[in-house]
């Protein structure tokens, strides 16, 4: 299923991606965490986050935008959609066990438009290698 965004040019097509993170010695409480208050979120993807009923308010450089929290599975899973977005379109925090050595991975789903995939995934690469530095890992 294709997901259409409307812009000044035209019709853009994003395209889902996946990308994982192992983070070893860290506790999925911890991670889950900085995935969902805003503390945490803010010490890694944002310069602020606020939460104003069901509307996350992230804030970058005094821009702000705005997410609500569409799917929620404790510990495990959240997703969030951006308030100019696409129904379709999300980004969502997995974390998951991996068996073989017990550490904890984060999977991160998004979209973009396929000539931005690589920006992108540069940019998810950034904001974790903070998010690991915040965990001390």
């Amino acid at each position: 299923m294709s997901n259409f965004i409307p812009t000044l040019r035209g019709i853009m097509k994003k395209d889902k991606f996946h990308i994982e993170y192992v983070f070893d010695m860290v506790s999925k409480r911890s991670l889950w965490n900085h995935l969902t208050t805003p503390p945490g979120l803010s010490s890694w993807f944002a310069d602020d986050v606020d939460i104003r009923g069901e509307t996350y308010i992230f804030t970058w450089n005094k821009t702000q935008e705005k997410a609500r929290v569409v799917y929620l599975k404790p510990d495990v899973c959240v997703r969030y959609q951006w308030a100019n977005d696409d129904d379709n379109v999300y980004f969502e925090f997995r974390i998951h066990t991996i068996e073989l050595t017990g550490g904890v991975a984060l999977e991160i789903t998004d979209f973009a438009e396929p000539s931005e995939k690589m920006d992108a995934i540069s940019l998810w690469d950034t904001q974790v290698d903070e998010l690991k530095r915040t965990l001390g890992v």
